[in-house]
Parts: C-alpha cells; sequence; structure tokens
C-alpha cells in the first residue's frame, strides 16, 4: 500500500514537474503583452533582475516576475543586464527582452549640427535636447572648452556638422567631444591631401578659410569656385573683403541689414580694413567647404557678386565686378 502511494506521490510530482517545465517554456517564448507602437523602458543603473522584473509588472507587461528572473539566472544573464533605455517591440518574448538588455541594444537619439552653424546655435541645439544630460550650462565658452580638454582654442569652427547618433543621458560634453574629435579627424586627413601651393600655412587657417565659403554660398557645386576667389586674393596680398566676416565681427550689434559704415567696423573680423584671414573661424563649415578650400578651382576671377537667385557672378577685373554689382544689386534698390 505504502509503495503504491509513494508511486502517486511521484507520478503526480513528475506530472507537476512536466507541466511547469511547459509553462515556463511557454513563458519564455511566448509575446508579452506589449501595444502595436512597443513602449520605452528605461532600466537605471544599479538595477537588478528583480527591479526589471517589478518595473515590468507596474508596467502591464509581465504577470509573472518569478519566471523572468528564473529564465535570467537558467541563462546566466541575471549580471549582464546594462543599464539604458530600450524599445521594448510588440510581440518581443521575455528571453527576447533579456536578449536585448544583455546586449545592451539601448535607443538612439539624434541630433544634427549644421553647416554654417556659430558655436552659439551649437550650444542652443543641445541645450533643447532632452536626451542630452547638460553639464555646462552657465559655462563660458573658454570654461566649455577646458571642459572638453581643449583649453585655449576658440571654440568656434572646431565641431563637424553631421547628424549624430547617442543613447539618452550622454552628456553634452561627450558629445562636443565627439564632434570635436570627428571635425579634427577629417581636417588633418584632407589637410595631407590639399593641392600644392596654397597661402595656407597649418590645418587652422584651412578652417577659418572653409568657414567663410561656407557661408558665402549655399551651393556645393559654387564652393571650389568661391574658394579660388579667396585664394587668388590672399596669393595677390589683397584684402578679402567678404561681409560674412564683417557680420561675424559685429556680434549681436548686427541688426541684419549691412551699411556702408558697418564695412568700417573696427574688429579683427572686419576683412574690409584686415588684410589676410580672420583670427578664428566664423562658423562651422562642412565637408564640401573643407574639400573646396583645400582644393580651389583654378581661374583667374578675384570677385563675385551674388545674382539673387541663389548664385554668384565671377568676374576677373574690378571694371567688369563693377558692371555686375550694378546689374546685380543696385538695381534691386531702385
Amino acid at each position: 500500500m505504502l509503495h503504491r502511494l509513494l508511486g502517486i506521490v511521484v507520478f503526480s510530482i513528475s506530472l507537476l514537474v512536466a507541466w511547469l517545465a511547459m509553462d515556463f517554456q511557454h513563458f519564455a517564448d511566448s509575446p508579452l503583452k506589449l501595444p502595436k507602437e512597443g513602449i520605452h523602458y528605461t532600466l537605471e543603473p544599479g538595477s537588478s533582475v528583480t527591479t526589471l522584473a517589478v518595473d515590468l509588472k507596474a508596467l502591464g507587461v509581465l504577470e509573472n516576475q518569478l519566471y523572468i528572473r528564473i529564465l535570467a539566472r537558467w541563462e546566466g544573464q541575471a549580471s549582464q543586464l546594462k543599464a539604458g533605455e530600450y524599445l521594448l517591440a510588440a510581440n518581443m518574448s521575455p528571453r527576447s527582452l533579456l536578449n536585448l538588455i544583455v546586449a545592451g541594444r539601448v535607443v538612439n537619439h539624434t541630433l544634427t549640427l549644421v553647416e554654417g552653424w556659430t558655436f552659439r546655435q551649437v550650444k542652443q541645439a543641445i541645450n533643447k535636447n532632452n536626451q542630452l544630460k547638460r553639464t555646462l550650462n552657465g559655462l563660458s565658452d573658454k570654461e566649455i572648452m577646458q571642459r572638453i580638454g581643449h583649453a585655449g582654442e576658440h571654440p568656434e569652427g572646431h565641431f563637424f556638422p553631421d547628424t549624430y547618433h547617442f543613447p539618452r543621458g550622454t552628456t553634452d560634453i561627450s558629445f562636443l567631444q565627439r564632434a570635436y574629435n570627428a571635425m579634427d579627424r577629417f581636417l588633418q586627413h584632407e589637410w595631407e591631401q590639399r593641392d600644392a601651393g596654397l597661402p595656407l600655412k597649418t590645418p587652422y587657417d584651412a578652417m577659418i578659410l572653409a568657414s567663410i565659403v561656407e557661408r558665402e554660398t549655399g551651393l556645393s557645386q559654387e564652393r571650389p569656385e568661391i574658394a579660388g576667389v579667396f585664394i587668388r586674393r590672399l596669393q595677390k596680398k589683397m584684402r578679402l573683403q567678404t561681409d560674412p566676416t564683417v557680420i561675424y565681427g559685429l556680434g549681436d550689434s548686427f541688426d541684419g541689414n549691412l551699411r556702408r559704415r558697418d564695412l568700417k567696423a573696427k574688429t579683427p573680423y572686419n576683412t574690409y580694413t584686415n588684410y589676410g584671414l580672420p583670427p578664428t573661424p566664423i562658423a562651422m563649415p562642412g565637408a564640401d567647404a573643407i574639400m573646396a578650400a583645400l582644393h580651389p578651382a583654378a581661374g583667374s576671377s578675384l570677385y563675385f557678386v551674388a545674382r539673387g537667385d541663389g548664385g554668384h557672378q565671377f568676374s576677373d577685373t574690378l571694371k567688369e565686378h563693377n558692371r555686375a554689382v550694378r546689374k546685380f544689386q543696385l538695381k534691386k534698390s531702385h
């Protein structure tokens, strides 16, 4: 009788174990209760698999907290969870969720730095981005450059315009360091491939010239020709006489209308009164502008004027240039 009872107990336990094993396996590979659009979930630093289970239960995604804790330990993943923001997609199973978090495949956010932006605009874009962790608010430009490891450098132009992808919580320092390094790598590489005979002594000179080219035209096909004009003027010891540098030098006093008196303003950036390049870039040059500065178009033009259609009229002589000014500029004021 005892043997028979023991057999029944053993059989019952075996059935229960088999059922639990099947139920556990079904749990591990069945979809969680996620909406079609999925949900964003952030696992905070220092969180355990228990924290994860409690969070998912609170979100209404998971019913059995015990099973996911067992699964994580069974797969050896309990100590490998990586903090961050994750997109839990529809039809995701507990097993795939754990794999996602162990792999650290966090959600990436983006911020685009636009060609021609000033450093002030870069800071404004960073401050508006809620995914970046802001640590530089209230600091001067000098202090910001110290924080990112480039003390004593003027910030203008040093950050490569591009679309950057990063996880939530990335610091503004890290973001700026990445953009700075991207510009440095690109500029150094292209400097080594530059045309011979350019009146540019350093990569920084090339960055300054490229920033002027960037602000002079939005047409990529025109940039080498614009750069060619400036290169020839530098070679001939002529003043660059470019409006964007004057405007930059005026700073906050510029009201959007460049007047004749502004062209006589005493600033280091006034290329109507000063020879050579301004002391720093006036904006962030993009790749095309840098390439144009280092590979300017050949030619003989020394002047250009905006035609009013987005492009420019190029001239070899001052006489031709004055004629073009009357045609494309002065006629608009009458």
